[in-house]
C-alpha cells in the first residue's frame, strides 16, 4: 500500500521485514506449541526491490531447536500483480525464545516433530 512506500516509491524494506518475522513467528509457535517471542533478528539481504501492489510470500525454515529457542530462516518472494513472475526480494534469520504465560523462557519439547 502506498503509506508502505519508502521516499524511493519502493515498498519500505521495514516492511517487508516485519511481514517475514510474521511468517517465522508462525513456525515458532506451531514448532513449540505455544508463545514464542522474537529475540533477535539478522542477516538480511534485499536482493531485488518490491513494487506496490506486488504480491509478498514467504517461507520460512527451521535451522535450529534448542532447549528454549529456535533459529528461522525466512524469504520473502514478491510476485507481479498480474503474472506468474516472481523474484526473491529478501532474506533474514530470526531466533525466537519459547515462552510461558509469564514470559518466563519454557523448554521445548523434545518429542516435537515426531
Amino acid at each position: 500500500m502506498p503509506t508502505d512506500l519508502n521516499p524511493y516509491g519502493g515498498v519500505f524494506g521495514g516492511w517487508i521485514m516485519s511481514q517475514m518475522a510474521l511468517g517465522a513467528a508462525s513456525l515458532a509457535s506451531r514448532h513449540s506449541k505455544g508463545r514464542a517471542i522474537l529475540v533477535a533478528a539478522s542477516d538480511f539481504t534485499f536482493p531485488a526491490g518490491m513494487l506496490v501492489g506486488e504480491e509478498l510470500s514467504v517461507y520460512a525454515t527451521l535451522e535450529k531447536s534448542g532447549r528454549t529457542s529456535m533459529t528461522i530462516s525466512a524469504e520473502g518472494w514478491r510476485r507481479e500483480r498480474d503474472g506468474d513472475d516472481a523474484c526473491l526480494t529478501a532474506t533474514g534469520c530470526f531466533t525466537f525464545v519459547a515462552v510461558d504465560e509469564n514470559n518466563t523462557p519454557r523448554t521445548i519439547s523434545s518429542d516435537l516433530g515426531k
